[in-house]
Order: structure tokens, then sequence, then C-alpha cells
């Protein structure tokens, strides 16, 4: 949506560009100075954008009255254009773009945030990824995390591994925080002998506001892409709330852990991978998978119908029976080493002489389930539950879904679940 005509026509009166330093007067009550902020698709034609000097952007009504004049032209840079040619040392890295905060532009007429921003655009904003690396960017659709569907993982699995396969060095996957590990649990099992590493990286605050991580994540994204030898599915994002480093956890073992902040993310049953120096420099903190030069298996296929319960005290009996029985499979978290109530372990015992393969988990989520300890585990293990070991519960359930696609029957589907694929479980116990 572009501006309106009368205030198209009041900017081009006053000369007013993007970037340029310009004070509106609205009425005798009301003035501000700010840099003139980019128009995007979700402005109202007759908003403005000024950036305060106070680093936050403010939308602003120019109505009939209103009147704009330019403090300060805009310092125009041209970035230097560097044309791919055969002796272009720098590593060619996928961008991938999906949606999320940090693809997020804010409407000014609602104050709600909407992914409105092109992957070129993403680029575009970060000019040192051109120094670090050939960037190829392209948008694969463009929604909030929350909206993810089986569907979405499978378009971007076969999208990296086209990617990957075409000479990739690497692909960067911008992506909502809200169910980033989910989108990184299910790529995990998707692609298997991944020649080199794929990073799903997102923001916790949206590009607009003066405390995004947006930049910083993107940055040491593509720093880790072109300088770290590992090839796996990873999470980038902010160790502290500082803008000092980032954490690259697996893929299968990272959690979200707070709403708001910007380190929001960490690592369950073991640390991080690797630590980014803000700065550029990589610490490699766990082994991984080293890059090859191996062709990626790809291996989409998904049973959506999986469920993930939460057992709480006082669950019906009845309509956990009838949750559980309208899927192929079920995730339980339990409580602490794998617990459910009494009830609840006569209807799992039905429920898998009926073919339904059951996992459990704990909520608890550091630490490992035993069922071996006390009775009702006991009871679990006779009724034919799988220990799902010290999976986070989300990564058992996708887990799962990927497990019974990619078997021929129950023993099969089984063998898969207690077997660490892609460092989703460990074979020890950790303190």
């Amino acid at each position: 949506m572009s501006y309106s005509q009368r205030v198209g026509a009041l900017l081009r009166q006053a000369g007013a560009e993007e970037g340029d330093y310009v004070k509106v007067v609205l009425d005798r009550s009301r003035e501000y100075a700010g840099v003139l902020m980019p128009h995007h698709e979700f402005s109202d034609p007759d908003i403005i954008v000024l950036k305060l000097k106070s680093g936050y952007n403010i939308g602003l009504r120019m109505n009939e009255g209103a009147r704009l004049e330019v403090l300060s032209k805009a310092v125009r840079k041209e970035r230097p254009h560097r044309p791919a040619n055969k002796s272009d040392e720098r590593r060619r890295v996928g961008v991938l773009g999906t949606g999320g905060t940090i693809a997020s532009y804010v409407d000014y007429r609602t104050g709600a945030v909407h992914p409105a921003l092109s992957a070129e655009d993403l680029i575009s904003a970060v000019p040192e990824m051109a120094e670090l690396c050939q960037v190829e960017a392209k948008v694969v659709f463009s929604i909030f995390s929350e909206n993810m569907m089986v569907e979405h993982w499978q378009r971007l699995a076969a999208e990296i591994a086209d990617r990957l396969d075409s000479g990739d060095e690497g692909v960067i996957v911008p992506h909502g925080t809200d169910t980033m590990g989910y989108t990184a649990a299910a790529l995990s099992f998707m692609l298997d002998d991944l020649p080199a590493p794929v990073v799903l990286v997102g923001a916790q605050r949206s590009s607009d506001r003066p405390s995004s991580d947006a930049y910083t994540n993107l940055i040491s994204a593509a720093r880790f892409c072109t300088s770290a030898d590992a090839a796996e599915v990873f999470v980038l994002m902010h160790e502290s709330i500082s803008d000092t480093t980032a954490a690259v956890h697996r893929g299968t073992r990272v959690r979200k852990m707070h709403t708001s902040r910007r380190d929001a993310f960490q690592s369950v049953n073991e640390g991080p991978v690797a630590r980014m120096d803000l700065d550029g420099k990589v610490e490699m903190l766990s082994p991984c998978r080293k890059r090859s030069s191996s062709k990626v298996k790809l291996r989409p296929a998904m049973e959506e119908r999986v469920c993930l319960v939460q057992f709480y005290p006082g669950m019906s009996s009845s309509a956990f029976g009838a949750l559980l029985r309208a899927h192929k499979g079920a995730v339980i978290a339990g409580t602490g080493l794998g617990h459910v109530s009494h009830e609840l372990v006569h209807v799992i015992k039905d429920v898998v002489k009926e073919g339904i393969p059951v996992v459990m988990t704990s909520q608890c989520l550091n630490g490992r389930v035993n069922l071996n300890v006390y009775d009702t585990g006991r009871d679990l293990l006779s009724a034919g539950v799988i220990p799902g070991e010290d999976m986070l519960p989300e990564t058992a359930m996708v887990k799962l879904m990927w497990a019974l696609a990619n078997s021929s029957d129950p023993e099969g589907t089984k063998d898969l679940m207690a077997t660490n694929l892609r460092g989703e479980m460990s074979d020890r116990r950790e303190a």
C-alpha cells in the first residue's frame, strides 16, 4: 500500500525522502522530529513513520493541516555490488525466509506486528553479510511460527536440500521464535547426511525496536555458516541479554524458556554446540557432525496424527483414552521420572494393544525418564510404553511423527524411537 495522494504530494513538495531528518507539525501542541522511515504494505496511506532520537518509531497520521519540513538530508552511501564469479572466495549461503518477528514490521494503525519483510529486504538491512558470503535469498513463506504446519516443514526441508545439493555451503532460516524448536527438530529428522550447517535464527524484539536482536543474530548466523566445521540443524540466538555472544544449539535439544528475554533459548540436557562472539569468533563447545561432500538424503514423510499430552492430577481416563484413540501415536509428558496415575496406566495398556505407540517423557525437562524405579514406571513398561529417555517432549512428538511415517511396522517404529538419530537423546545419564 502506498501513501495517499495528499500525503505523497506533501512529501514531494518538501523534497522528503526515506532517511531524511524531518520535522512534522500536526497542530499547535504536537510537533515531532525524526528520521523518515520506509512506508510498507501494512501502513495506512495517511500515516508516516519517524524514528525518534530515543530509537523508537512512531506513526503519525497526516491529517489536513499537517506540515512537514526537511531539517537535513540523509547521507546516501552506495553499497558496492559484488557479482559472483569463479574467483570469488566467499562461501555461498542460502537464506530462506519464513516470517516471524525477525522479519516483521509494525502496523502503526493498530500497533500489531505483521510478518512483512522479504528475505531480500532482510539481507539488505545487514549489508555486512555480503562481505562474508555470497547470499542467495528467497521467501519460502511469510507466516508467524504459531501457524507452522507439517506441510511447511516439508516444503522448507525440500528447499534446504535443493540449496545444499546445488552447492550452498550453509543455509540460514529466519524463523519465528515461538515454534522454532519444533521446526528445528522436524528438519533434523527430515534431512539426513547434511554436508553443511542449517541455522535457524530468530529475534525476540522486532527490527523497529532499539533493543532488537535481529541484526546480531543474523550476522552471527552468517559467520557460523562461513567459518564453522559443522553440518547439523542448529538454532542460533543470543546467549545473554547483552550484545556479547550468541549460543548455537543442536536442533533437537533446544527450547524457548522465556517469553521475551533475548537469551530465551537454552539447550536442555546438554550444553550448546558452539558460542559465537558477536565480533566473529567461533568457539566449538561439543562434538557435532562435520562438513562433507555428501548429498542430502531427504526423508520428509510425517504422520500428522500424533498428539502431545501433559498429564495432570485428576486427568479423566475416558477423555485421555478418547484423545489417544483419535491419533496414530502419542507422547506423554509425565511427572518426575515419567509417571501418570494408576487409572491411566490401564488406558495406555489397552491403547498400545490396539497398535498405537505411546512414548513417555518428563515434564521436568532436565533429567531422564526412568521407568524401572517405582511400581508405576514398571507397570507402564509392562503396558508397552516406549521410554523417551532424556528427549524433550516436543522433540519426541516430532520424532514419533517421523518414525511412524518412515517405518513399516510397530517394531520398526519402536526401534527408531529407541535409537539416538540426531543427538536428541544421550547414551549416558548426566548428573
